[in-house]
């Protein structure tokens, strides 16, 4: 009997305790409700200062008031704010327990988004407010919107991507055609040296041969000044050249001339064996 009594007790205790607390949930919400009340009269007035502090009193008096936090989001888009409208949105999404309330949470984040151009998020936020909402024409709207500016900016991407892409083929094209320039102009400065060399030999060579002419004019001149001057005619007519007909001497100026030449010639060809032929790398890019 004794037990019996101390359970119905603590029973009566249990109650009352609970009762006590919804009573002062109830007031703390009704507190909460007022407050906000009071934010959206100082808001109406365009007192925004006053019914921030308002609303941020409502929403701590009470997290079961999820009009609060709407209505200071809903503040804070007008002040164009995003990212503070944004968090009381999602505040308010996440305390309310009414699907309407909820809709008109998302709907609002998804409005957000658009703001922000973030098209992806925005049609996530749509979607949920639908989900909680399936008859709302303006979220349904706002949706399909989303989608289309989200096509529009990923077609715009693509085509950035494809004019950046040519422009590099184009300047990668550039660059190549330069270097080839580079490298012809290089060819023909060493074909010009080239040349100057081979001229350079030819003057050489003409040179020698001028010299060796000089001397076999020399050598001429000295053998008829050995001559003797009394003699017999004939054949003093016989050891002298005829006309058109070089001397033994001239001759053997012209042989050792020869040699010389073919003899630079091969050395020329030796050279040029050795040297080889300058090759073009070209990247193929």
């Amino acid at each position: 009997m004794k037990h019996s009594l101390i359970l119905v007790l603590f029973c009566i205790g249990f109650v009352s305790f609970a009762q006590e607390g919804e009573k002062e949930r109830a007031k703390a919400l009704d507190e909460s409700r007022n407050l906000t009340w009071e934010a959206n009269k100082a808001l109406s007035e365009d007192n925004f200062i006053e019914a921030e502090a308002d609303y941020r009193k409502a929403i701590a008096k009470s997290d079961e008031n999820s009009a609060a936090p709407y209505n200071l989001g809903n503040a804070y888009y007008t002040k164009e704010t995003y990212s503070e409208a944004f968090g009381r949105f999602k505040q308010a999404g996440e305390l309310a327990t009414d699907k309407a309330d909820k809709h008109r949470a998302y709907h609002n984040m998804g409005n957000v988004f658009m703001k922000r151009k973030e098209y992806q998020k925005a049609i996530e936020a749509y979607k949920e407010a639908l989900r909680n909402d399936p008859t709302d024409d303006e979220t349904r709207y706002n949706l399909a919107l989303a989608k289309k500016m989200l096509e529009k900016e990923q077609e715009q991407n693509d085509q950035n991507q494809d004019n950046k892409d040519q422009q590099d083929k184009n300047d990668q094209k550039d660059q190549n055609e330069d270097k080839k320039e580079g490298d012809n102009k290089e060819d023909n400065q060493d074909q010009d040296k080239e040349n100057e060399g081979d001229k350079g030999d030819e003057g050489d060579e003409n040179e020698e041969q001028k010299d060796e002419n000089k001397e076999g004019e020399g050598d001429e001149k000295e053998e008829q000044k050995k001559q003797p001057e009394q003699g017999d005619k004939s054949e003093e007519q016989q050891q002298q050249p005829r006309p058109n007909q070089l001397s033994k001497q001239q001759i053997q100026n012209l042989l050792e001339a020869m040699q010389n030449e073919e003899k630079k010639v091969q050395e020329k060809i030796d050279a040029q064996k050795v040297k080889g032929v300058k090759v073009k790398n070209e990247k193929d890019w």
